[in-house]
């Protein structure tokens, strides 16, 4: 099976994005998110998301690192549990 095959449908990071797993609501929409290259970040949720899409503890996103300061990032994108479950088997997010 391809790369291409097995990630069908689902919304793979571009060049700088990162996998990440949320640890923690900080409120003023923003986030603790630990990230697949082992880095707690602040991840700010944009507006374009807000009360649009709900980030609970525990849910699986991608995050942007901020290009002036690593220890921040946006967020992207917010898979659902399937989708989580389907990159965790694949390897591509460790807990």
């Amino acid at each position: 099976m391809s790369d291409g095959e097995s990630q069908k449908g689902l919304r793979m990071p571009d060049e700088g994005e990162l996998f990440a797993v949320v640890t923690g609501m900080l409120g003023a929409n923003r986030v603790q998110v630990r990230c697949m290259d082992g880095t707690d970040r602040t991840a700010r949720i944009p507006g374009r998301m807000q009360k649009r899409v709900w980030i609970r503890e525990g849910d699986v996103v991608l995050v942007d690192p901020w290009d002036w300061q690593d220890e921040k990032a946006d967020v992207e994108w917010r898979y659902d549990k399937g989708d989580a479950d389907r990159l965790r088997e694949e390897g591509h997010i460790t807990d």
